[in-house]
């Protein structure tokens, strides 16, 4: 059945951040949640669970864990154990509590720069040390993509004196819409295992595949890397969740497991009654002809994107994402005051997130948003346009 990824959803009234965060005449194109409603199964099982009138606390249950099982065999052919399962509050949750079981004073976790915000920001709240491995820039015209630089992740491994108890692994990759190939996971994956280092991957985007790319998680390469994995999936992005805050760590080993639970439990990371039953609805396979759509209308935003981008401003370069609903753009040839994020804020009216906070490499960049109606994008792209324009 057709869905209207057009319609215009006012948010303004409701306590969004994106919406509610700047003035009025500011169009929000930053904070990754899109501006379409959740599935109908979604909403008529979080309909039924408030009619039934009671929310006391609740664990989840089986069938809530059963829907990962069968959803990671679905879409991967990945045999996975219900008990490899442990639900968490989000993917930030889930990666602090990955570091704080798996890193002590002075140990270090490896990073990819540019990438999203949190990953950063391990070190200055739990006190860890963050190695840099920055990925590669490469240009095509006007349009940009990044690749592993190896040496430099080789070289990161164990740097500073410090040895890498943790690579903190975004797949798809935030901001660049980076999808991974078999061979530079196996790769990264074989590093790792030979480092004794966990892999910690944050897929939260991997069900946003744009243009029949392809997702591949980490864990399902061989046995050794399984075993030091701990991939981190949630319905949040995919099914437009973000705000119930359910996701879910799946961990084979046993010992890495345990492990990763007690640190769940002294974050006290206790999932909502309601998050879990929008999580089991979106995984239940209900919602696959609305994902299909939602596919395939981010696919025709992102080229509306790119197409806008080189056809109207020739002084920004940008991603082409095989993954999510951001697009990565790089100003620094418009030599903007204040910055592009700045600029664009008080000459466009446009909000957009400032490529700095996502560390190495970010400087004069700015993240977009384009999981919108295409009439809200391309206000957007023409308030940009104007503003670069001006003298």
């Amino acid at each position: 059945m057709p869905y209207d990824f057009d319609r215009i959803i006012d948010r303004r009234n409701s306590n969004s951040i994106k919406w509610t965060y700047y003035p009025e005449d500011v169009l929000p194109m930053w904070v990754a949640d899109m501006d379409f409603t959740a599935p109908e199964p979604v909403q008529k099982a979080l309909m039924r669970a408030v009619e039934h009138g009671v929310f006391g606390y609740e664990m989840p249950a089986k069938p809530l864990l059963q829907s990962v099982v069968t959803r990671m065999k679905t879409l991967y052919d990945w045999d996975i154990d219900e008990k490899s399962v442990v639900p968490v509050t989000g993917l930030v949750s889930g990666f602090y509590a990955a570091a704080n079981s798996l890193c002590r004073p002075g140990d270090g976790y490896l990073i990819q720069p540019p990438v999203y915000m949190p990953f950063n920001g391990i070190q200055p709240n739990l006190g860890f040390v963050r190695q840099e491995a920055p990925l590669a820039r490469i240009e095509d015209g006007q349009r940009l993509r990044y690749e592993i630089d190896w040496p430099k992740f080789e070289k990161a491994i164990n740097s500073g004196a410090s040895k890498t108890k943790m690579f903190l692994f975004c797949n798809p990759h935030n901001p660049t819409g980076q999808v991974y190939q078999r061979e530079e996971l196996l790769r990264m994956g074989d590093l790792c295992v030979k480092n004794n280092t966990v892999i910690v991957s944050d897929e939260i985007h991997s069900e946003l595949t744009l243009g029949g790319k392809k997702h591949i998680p980490m864990a399902t390469l061989s046995p050794e890397i399984a075993r030091q994995s701990i991939t981190l999936i949630a319905p949040s992005k995919t099914f437009n969740i973000a705000g119930l805050f359910c996701g879910f760590a799946i961990i084979p080993d046993h010992e890495l497991r345990e492990r990763y639970k007690t640190a769940v439990e002294h974050m006290t990371l206790h999932v909502s009654s309601l998050g879990q039953v929008a999580a089991q609805a979106a995984f239940s396979g209900e919602c696959e002809d609305w994902l299909d759509e939602l596919r395939t209308y981010l696919t025709g935003n992102r080229d509306v994107l790119v197409d806008f981008v080189e056809e109207n401003l020739p002084g920004i370069k940008i991603t082409v994402p095989d993954a999510t609903y951001l697009a990565w753009l790089d100003c620094s040839e418009l030599n903007l005051k204040g910055g592009p994020y700045e600029f664009f804020l008080k000459n466009a009216r446009v909000a957009l997130n400032d490529g700095a906070a996502f560390g190495t490499g970010g400087e004069n960049f700015v993240r977009l948003n384009f999981g919108c109606p295409r009439e809200m994008l391309l206000e957007g792209l023409q308030r940009i346009q104007k503003a670069t324009l001006q003298p």
